[in-house]
């Protein structure tokens, strides 16, 4: 089975599509009566279709063992779970479900026994059912096969942006967007009011929790996209400067850790950074030992995704531990999950605080133009080292240049170059 666009998308859809089958089967059952679980207008859970592209994209290297997919599943489902219960409520100050009453549970977002579950339904599907559905996608006309999945995807991205626009009452908080809808007439007017009843209607019947009048949380002053950026920046840098010393103390030899072709950047480290300032914030009251379980679990989670996705669309491998006791596909390895977890506790405790702090005193002089500038940067940055691996990939294949692009990333980015900026690289056979 080869992991590419259309793969991934039978997955995402059909396994969305279960996922609404079996909660609402529950949910009618328990209700004893019909319920909804989708907040999509159509009849999707998109969680479990992301759930199942990132278990099989991280996991599907592990086939031959149930024990490494049950709990690889596992692992990879209660973290989007969480994830997106965290979000959730980041994002709109209450709960979606709530696991309080059950044992075993992790701040009533996931429980054990549900998690249990996910890991035998990921094993299941890894092992068997991705065979099964592309099997069954095989019968279809090549031509029909791809034209119904493009349709499903373009429906499905345009279901989960409106529903986002409805229950975070989006109008509501952008006023140009509002005096839009305003001038699209009474027509349109009354089909939208009719949307969003529907979808709030759905809502009270699926998830009570949210539909509480009164907010879980206390409403937290948002990270603005500055902030992040800003985030993401320092932290790519510093985990660069981290990763060079560390090799530099444990190998003798200064090497190169970036992630990008022009300057000293991990984007790794710069996304974590990021989501723990998304998801953690708040998490000075938990205790220690919790914050560090956080860290080992989301951390490795983390890794073993980047880890997966990299080799997935550029053929390389960035970094090994296979030479580590207790490693998982050479992926990951118990020893620097358990380094996440102490800078989990690290960030949490001392690091965020003062980098908020200096932010804060820097908004005073980094004005909007340098914001602006180094957001440009990054991106033409990031755009130009996904071109370049992907051109190095297709290089080093034996592939000539097809058009002015690749002989331009030939010429300034040829071998030695992308060896030197990623000495550690290793180019392997795409998953399949």
């Amino acid at each position: 089975m080869t992991l590419d666009f259309y793969t991934l998308s039978v997955i995402y859809l059909v396994y969305s599509f279960l996922g609404w089958v079996g909660e609402t089967i529950v949910a009618t059952i328990r209700g004893r009566k019909f319920a909804n679980r989708g907040v999509a207008s159509g009849p999707f859970c998109f969680v479990y279709g992301t759930a199942g592209v990132l278990i099989t994209i991280g996991l599907n290297d592990q086939r031959s063992s149930l024990l490494a997919l049950f709990f690889g599943s596992m692992i990879y489902a209660t973290v989007v779970e969480w994830l997106t219960a965290k979000l959730l409520e980041h994002a709109h100050h209450r709960r979606w479900w709530d696991y309080s009453d059950k044992k075993f549970n992790l701040d009533g977002y996931v429980c054990l026994q549900y998690s249990a579950l996910w890991g035998l339904l990921g094993m299941a599907a890894v092992r068997w059912g991705n065979d099964l559905l592309f099997r069954l996608c095989a019968h279809l006309p090549p031509l029909l096969f791809h034209v119904v999945l493009w349709a499903g995807m373009a429906l499905a991205v345009l279901d989960q942006i409106a529903a986002v626009v409805v229950v975070s009452q989006y109008a509501a908080r952008h006023p140009r967007l509002e005096q839009l809808n305003q001038e699209l007439g009474r027509g349109s007017e009354k089909l939208r009011q009719k949307i969003s009843a529907s979808v709030e209607r759905r809502i009270q019947r699926a998830y009570p929790a949210a539909a509480r009048p009164e907010p879980t949380t206390s409403a937290e002053k948002q990270l603005s996209f500055s902030d992040l950026l800003w985030l993401f920046v320092i932290g790519a840098f510093l985990g660069d400067v981290v990763e060079t010393i560390f090799c530099r103390v444990t190998a003798g030899v200064w090497m190169s850790r970036s992630s990008l072709v022009w300057g000293p950047f991990s984007v790794v480290w710069g996304l974590a950074l990021v989501l723990a300032a998304i998801l953690l914030r708040g998490g000075e009251q938990k205790s220690e030992s919790r914050i560090f379980w956080f860290g080992v679990i989301l951390g490795g989670a983390y890794e073993y995704v980047c880890s997966a996705v990299t080799e997935l669309l550029f053929g390389t491998v960035f970094w090994d531990y296979s030479g580590f006791k207790f490693n998982l596909g050479g992926r990951i390895n118990l020893l620097y999950c358990f380094f996440w977890g102490i800078a989990a506790v690290a960030w949490i405790r001392y690091g965020y605080p003062l980098v908020a702090k200096e932010m804060r005193k820097a908004k005073r002089h980094v004005r909007p133009w340098m914001t602006a500038l180094l957001a440009v940067f990054m991106a033409v940055n990031l755009v130009t080292s996904a071109l370049a691996l992907a051109r190095y990939d297709a290089r080093t294949s034996g592939k000539a240049p097809a058009n002015a692009v690749e002989v331009f990333l030939d010429t300034h980015f040829d071998n030695d170059r992308m060896e030197r900026i990623y000495p550690n690289a290793k180019k392997v056979d795409k998953a399949g």
